[in-house]
């Protein structure tokens, strides 16, 4: 008998014989429940190597079981069953970690319909296939990741003056299956390796930064701010603390973080200024402004586009460029593209600025373009 204990969850007594005798022949060890609820009650007593489970069960659903145990361990296998296959579980398995989503009976005809539904979720779902894989392979692929880590620096400039202020840095690597940074960060998420990402970035840019002109901006996750590594005096970045720029995304709630204000008060005190990033796309609105208190806003390309003829996101955009300077706090306006974007954003104020027309992200630092 093998090692391996499965749990097989299905309220069809013949399915449950047939299948509990099939994986018994291949020398697993096997235990079932009669339905959802019998399964719970096994979970909180054994532990197994994975789960089977229809999805259409009394009281409690293959999916309602899905959820629970992914609330109890973000790692064993779970595997669902059903005999009729629809967008909806399918993207509910997806969204819960499923590791299979198979249908009974299996037939070829059956996984073509399967796997179209597979490829409709991913796409309404918006994700990368390499983060819906199981833990063991996304641990290889962000390991290569991390392995391929380098840093982009996209210039920021002062207008009218033509003057370099900065750059930002922008996190790359050479693993393609986590090349876009949102899939980075989500694997990182997924794996709870998002203070190890965050240490490696800070490394990375203080390993460039004496060859860097201007200030550097690097991007902060509100959960490196509970990082103590990055409040580590003798830590890489922290050398460069007052030519460093810390950038606290507003995509990222700061509900989590425990005596945020507390925390970035110490940052302010090494020598780092703070940024609010993305103002304008996340959830977390001007709050930010009272809990950070930063030095410098950087206004999401989502205000900017299409400034020049807009004219109710012209009168936002000047309002907030007024509130800044009322409140000594420098404004960036990102995702410049264009000159009639960067002569509206003139005429309300805004003097430093960002985007494709300046620059694009590149490895080494570039001359920007005036």
């Amino acid at each position: 008998m093998s090692d391996t204990r499965l749990l097989l969850a299905d309220d069809d007594e013949g399915l449950r014989r047939i299948f509990a005798r099939a994986f018994r022949a291949d020398g697993f060890d096997v235990e079932v429940a009669e339905d959802g609820e019998a399964a719970l009650r096994m979970l909180e007593e054994h532990r197994y190597d994975a789960v089977l489970t229809d999805i259409s069960m009394p009281r409690v659903s293959g999916i309602e079981l899905l959820r629970a145990v992914r609330e109890r361990d973000a790692d064993v296998p779970i595997v669902l069953m059903t005999g009729g296959p629809d967008l909806e579980t399918a993207l509910q398995a997806i969204e819960h970690g499923a590791f299979r989503y198979l249908v009974k009976p299996v037939r070829a005809a059956a996984f073509h319909r399967l796997a179209k539904l597979k490829r409709e979720a991913l796409a309404y779902l918006g994700e990368n296939d390499a983060l819906l894989a199981d833990r063991t392979t996304l641990e290889r692929t962000f390991e290569r990741a991390l392995d391929g880590l380098w840093m982009a620096f996209q210039p920021i400039i002062r207008w009218p003056e033509r003057a370099l202020f900065g750059h930002e840095a922008l996190v790359r690597t050479s693993e393609p299956l986590l090349a876009r940074p949102p899939d980075l960060i989500g694997a990182a998420e997924r794996l709870r390796r998002l203070p190890e990402l965050g240490r490696a970035i800070r490394d990375r840019v203080a390993a460039q930064i004496g060859n860097a002109p201007g200030e550097i901006f690097v991007n902060v996750h509100a959960t490196d701010l509970m990082d103590e590594h990055l409040y580590d005096p003798s830590a890489a970045l922290s050398q460069h603390a007052r030519r460093v720029v810390l950038e606290v995304t507003e995509r990222a709630g700061l509900d989590d973080v425990k005596d945020a204000r507390t925390r970035v008060e110490k940052l302010k005190k090494m020598g780092f200024r703070i940024a609010v990033d993305d103002l304008g796309a996340g959830y977390a609105g001007l709050t930010s402004f009272a809990q950070l208190e930063p030095h410098i806003v950087k206004l999401d390309m989502s205000l900017v586009r299409g400034l020049h003829e807009e004219p109710t996101k012209r009168k936002l955009v000047s309002s907030i460029v007024h509130l800044c300077r009322d409140l000594g706090i420098a404004a960036v306006a990102e995702g410049v593209e264009t000159a009639q974007e960067r002569d509206a954003l003139e005429k309300i104020g805004c003097s430093l600025l960002q985007g494709y027309l300046f620059g694009k992200p590149e490895k080494p630092f570039s001359t920007p373009k005036f």
